[in-house]
């Protein structure tokens, strides 16, 4: 398969050639990212800066400047928190990068996103405080089994998103009280690395079409936070219970062309209670299925004893929405959540345990992450220096 971008990866350093499209300079992130006299000294040629003694005052505004092409553009934050919805529908590869001298240390973030929002009796794209997809048909969630029916002739949207150390929080209340999201994507390839993602329910929505990838952040919610029709991975990263509600994961499988692939990969991370206040011991679900070709995977993660002993639920007592097309397993999770003999007595067989050849058909991002027509290995747009 001819792939349209190449990228080389260099620690610290990002270089493309895009093809067609305007290619990035070389240039050091991390150098770019740290305060200096000129915010802009290491940085890209015209990346925009943001901040409130900058021409541009708010994130969605530099991003309305930003030329609707296919060329990469890059936007550099300045410390703050910026109250506003931030949507992202153009083509052409975007870099957010949050102003910070600690690159590598998700708590020395000094850029928020804020927003405060819940979907009510409206749709839960409405509510999120950063939607990355081409126009709002491609975001909307919609109801059913199916969700939101999208055309087949939907464009896709952003090819290569990226956001590097910045906190996007929705926090309508401090419980779970609606869908309330801090990130929505719908057909784009999005990436985030040292990000962190805080609300209560439905916190991350993966859209229909969507290539989702969070490396080494944090994501924070109490019912369904991870929910959505495409492929998420997330890899070193913290989930961080709020709560118990519904599963931590709830998916629907949806394409009628080729077997269904899409779902949730956690791999190389935690599940842990955001606080030692919260009692929550044996409480919480791993997930539970959208519809009955929920497809979630915990792979290698620390869970601790807020886990559910029987691990994955049903929908509900009376619409379970497991079949044999319901895939929701684990593979070598370990700490004091994990139990072998609760998931498989007290989950009635919801729960896979993966053996490692099983595990083998899932166990990179290359096997995961597809185009629009099923191939899979479309994975150009991850950063896999971080």
């Amino acid at each position: 398969m001819k792939f349209g971008r190449v990228f080389l990866v260099v620690p610290g350093l990002l270089v493309a050639a895009l093809g067609d499209q305007s290619p990035w300079e070389e240039y050091s992130r991390v150098e770019c990212q740290a305060p200096t006299t000129d915010p802009l000294e290491g940085c890209p040629s015209e990346t925009v800066l943001v901040g409130s003694d900058s021409k541009y005052a708010t994130i969605k505004s530099a991003i309305s400047s930003l030329p609707h092409d296919t060329s990469s553009q890059t936007l550099l934050i300045l410390p703050g928190t910026y109250k506003e919805q931030v949507n992202v529908t153009r083509a052409g590869p975007v870099t957010l990068l949050g102003q910070t001298n600690a690159h590598n240390d998700l708590g020395s973030n000094t850029v928020e996103v804020l927003w405060r929002a819940v979907a009510g009796t409206g749709d839960n794209a409405f509510t999120a405080v950063l939607t990355v997809a081409p126009d709002l048909n491609a975001s909307l969630t919609g109801a059913g089994p199916t969700g939101f029916a999208v055309a087949e002739e939907q464009p896709f949207g952003n090819t290569n998103f990226r956001a590097y150390n910045l906190n996007f929080t929705n926090d309508f209340l401090p419980y779970s009280a609606g869908p309330s999201l801090t990130l929505s994507t719908g057909y784009a390839n999005s990436g985030f690395y040292h990000c962190s993602f805080s609300s209560y329910q439905d916190t991350i929505h993966v859209g229909k079409n969507a290539s989702t990838y969070i490396s080494h952040s944090s994501i924070g919610g109490q019912t369904d936070f991870l929910y959505g029709f495409g492929t998420l991975w997330i890899t070193n990263s913290t989930l961080l219970l709020r709560g118990c509600g519904g599963g931590v994961t709830a998916w629907k499988g949806t394409n009628t062309t080729f077997e269904n692939e899409y779902g949730v990969y956690i791999v190389d991370g935690s599940v842990v209670k955001a606080n030692d206040s919260l009692s929550i011991n044996h409480e919480c679900a791993l997930g539970r299925p959208w519809n009955s070709q929920h497809r979630s995977v915990f792979a290698r993660n620390y869970l601790d004893e807020s886990i559910l002993p029987a691990g994955y639920v049903e929908w509900s007592s009376s619409e379970p929405r497991v079949t044999n097309l319901t895939f929701m397993g684990e593979y070598e999770d370990f700490g004091p959540g994990f139990n072998l003999t609760g998931r498989m007595n007290e989950g009635d067989g919801v729960m896979i345990e993966l053996d490692s050849e099983l595990w083998a058909q899932y166990d990179s991002p290359l096997k995961v992450f597809h185009f629009p027509n099923g191939s899979f290995g479309n994975t150009d747009w991850i950063d896999w220096s971080v």
